[in-house]
Formats: structure tokens, sequence, C-alpha cells
């Protein structure tokens, strides 16, 4: 895999559990990328202090939006993110400090459009500079279409669409979640590069699956 989001939307997951998996993913090659708990000031600026090589901010609606999130992931003269050079982003203040300001503020920023209004504002959202990565997620942007789950809908990939395009005259990259190949392949040939695919317990939970209905073949076959 080129890189994972480690999730604290949705995940059960705390600031010292998140730290480690950081770890786990920098030890594997892996791109650490952290989807926040939401636009705060707080949360973005903690998952970056531990080592996030790329911040995903969900909810995202306005250029307002876009704006604060940049404001909280960079630096000066790019944003007012808190500093302090005793985290381990900076190998607890070992880094040399212009060094750690400067590669702080090459990390990714992704802002997930997820809703109606993000639609809505779609225009005022990709004008708004410091942006690497459009995230249009699925699940709840079928949801603000009143198609919850549908994200095959003809309605909803329409929509999905539609950002891909507009982003692309911006030259900005987008992605998107899928959970099944079919999905992948769709997005993929739709010329979106930054493919999220499915969950750590969603693939589980197919792999045994799988294993079961393998085993149960075996079984009938021994049978017979």
């Amino acid at each position: 895999m080129d890189f994972a989001i480690l999730d604290m939307e949705h995940g059960p997951i705390s600031m010292e559990s998140m730290q480690n998996n950081i770890r786990a993913a920098e030890s594997s090659g892996i791109l650490p990328v952290v989807r926040a708990a939401g636009l705060s000031e707080e949360a973005i600026s903690k998952a970056l202090d531990i080592g996030a090589a790329g911040i995903e901010i969900p909810q995202i609606t306005c250029a307002e939006d876009v704006e604060k999130a940049v404001s909280y992931s960079k630096f000066y003269p790019m944003g007012n993110r808190g500093v302090c050079r005793f985290v381990r982003a900076s190998h607890y203040s070992s880094m040399e400090r212009n060094q750690f300001f400067s590669s702080a503020n090459k990390n990714l920023i992704i802002v997930q459009l997820e809703g109606q209004k993000a639609l809505n504002n779609l225009d005022e959202i990709l004008e708004v500079e410091g942006i690497d990565i459009i995230f249009i997620g699925p699940y709840d942007l079928s949801q603000s279409l009143k198609l919850p789950g549908q994200v095959s809908h003809p309605a909803v990939l329409e929509q999905i669409g539609r950002i891909v395009e507009k982003a692309r005259e911006k030259a900005i990259i987008t992605g998107t979640f899928c959970d099944t190949p079919e999905a992948l392949k769709i997005w993929m040939d739709a010329g979106v590069q930054y493919l999220s695919y499915s969950v750590d317990v969603g693939i589980f939970g197919q792999a045994c699956r799988r294993l079961v209905t393998d085993f149960q073949n075996m079984r009938t076959s021994v049978s017979m």
C-alpha cells in the first residue's frame, strides 16, 4: 500500500494509540494519513505533532472551512499552526527548528467533501490555496442526496464525477473511498489518484468469509 488512512473520526482510538499506528505505518514504508475527528485546531495540530504526514479533515462544507483547515495545519507564512518543537514530528526538538517548520509545511492537506452544502460551494472551495487533495466521501454524499448507502446510484456517481472534473480543471488531485474492486476500477479509469480501499475490519471480514466458503467446499468434496 502507498498510504493508510488512520481514522479518528469514526475509529475508537486515542491520540496515544494513534502515535503507535503512525510508527507502524512508517516502519512499513506506508505514508501515515490521519483523518482528524473534525475541523478543530486541537484535533489537527495534535495529529500533526505526533507525526502524521497528511491530515484528512471530514465534513468540509465551504471555503471558510478550507481556510481554517490550512491555517490550523501550516506554520507561518502559510498558516497559524500552534508551535511546539518538543513533539514527535520534530524528533522531540533534535531536528533543527527551521528544518522542522519547512518540512511540516509540506504535510498533505486533504479535505473531505461529503454533503450538499459542499456541492453548492464547490467552486469557492476549489479557489482556496493550500489544498493538496479533495477527498469525496461517497457514503455521506449519498445520504445528503437522500440515497443513504447507495454509493453506486447514478445520482451519486454523477456528483462525484462533477467534483473530479472541476478539481482537474484546477490541477487538484481527487480521492474517494471504494469498497469493491468494481468501484475502484471506475474511479481509477476516471482519473482519481488517491484511492482508499475498504477498511481493516472490512478486509479481514471478507477474508474470513472466503476462508469459511473454502472450508465448506472442502467438506462437501470430502463427503462426496
